[in-house]
């Protein structure tokens, strides 16, 4: 049935159906995102750290285990970045159903998003590390650091501005693939679209959703880029006099 913009509930019912749409968009994407970013940093840190010459080149001891590990893990982030979105989120529909019961509505829709999400992000991840100066890295391994002092105390930290505009670039793909799985009853803005705007000829949700969708993309985008500039480097020589200091304490209580 064709929706009649005239009519006096016609607005009050616009309202309430993009509110709710946007409330599932957003429950959507914030669960992906953290999904995303609790499996996708890590990844991308044994993406670096199994390369020859990395962090964990030898984990139990073995070189040859450092590659494998390295190989089957680029295998499955490039494999994830190659699939098409609709056609991955077909192929996850059994395995949606048994995590979440269902293949339908805005918590399933949460499967799909994150597993497509995890290693765009990882990915990111393993971008900016391999931007942080190799001399910090030397520097901290001079003065007794572990892996994981080195992993938390000067390659997270110095890699955390690029690696939050790689989580915005993150988030905006969620959001465009949240708006594909409302075509399969996934809900959020993308199912209003759909219902509404092209099932029910809807000019006005059409550009509703749109906009909506733009303000959003556009918030987070700004604060992403507010974030990343306060945690750029001001310069790496005060950055790596400051790394040097942190670390000796650090190490010298054994934390």
């Amino acid at each position: 049935m064709l929706l009649d913009p005239s009519l006096p509930q016609f607005w009050s019912d616009l309202f309430q159906v993009l509110l709710i749409g946007t409330g599932q968009t957003l429950y959507m994407v914030g669960v992906s995102l953290l999904i995303t970013v609790i499996v996708g940093l890590p990844l991308g840190i044994l993406l670096v750290g199994t390369e020859p010459g990395g962090l964990f080149e030898s984990p139990f001891g073995s070189r040859r285990a450092g590659r494998v590990i390295n190989r089957v893990l680029d295998f499955i982030v490039n494999l994830g970045r190659s699939v098409p979105f609709i056609i991955l989120m077909v192929a996850l529909i059994p395995f949606t159903r048994l995590v979440v019961g269902t293949f339908i509505g805005p918590t399933a829709a949460i499967v799909p998003l994150a597993v497509v999400a995890i290693p765009f992000f990882a990915r990111m991840v393993e971008i900016a590390i391999k931007e942080v100066d190799t001399g910090l890295i030397e520097a901290a391994e001079s003065l007794g650091a572990t892996r994981w002092q080195i992993v938390s105390k000067v390659l997270v930290p110095e890699a955390l501005a690029p690696m939050i505009l790689g989580l915005s670039t993150t988030v905006t793909s969620i959001i465009n693939f949240s708006a594909m799985v409302g075509t399969v009853a996934g809900g959020g803005l993308g199912d209003v679209a759909v219902r509404y705007g092209y099932q029910r000829y809807s000019t006005i949700h059409m550009v509703a959703v749109i906009i909506v969708i733009f303000v959003i993309v556009m918030l987070l985008q700004g604060l992403a880029t507010m974030l990343a500039k306060r945690f750029a480097h001001r310069s790496r020589p005060s950055r790596a006099e400051k790394t040097s200091p942190a670390l000796r304490a650090e190490v010298a209580t054994g934390a």
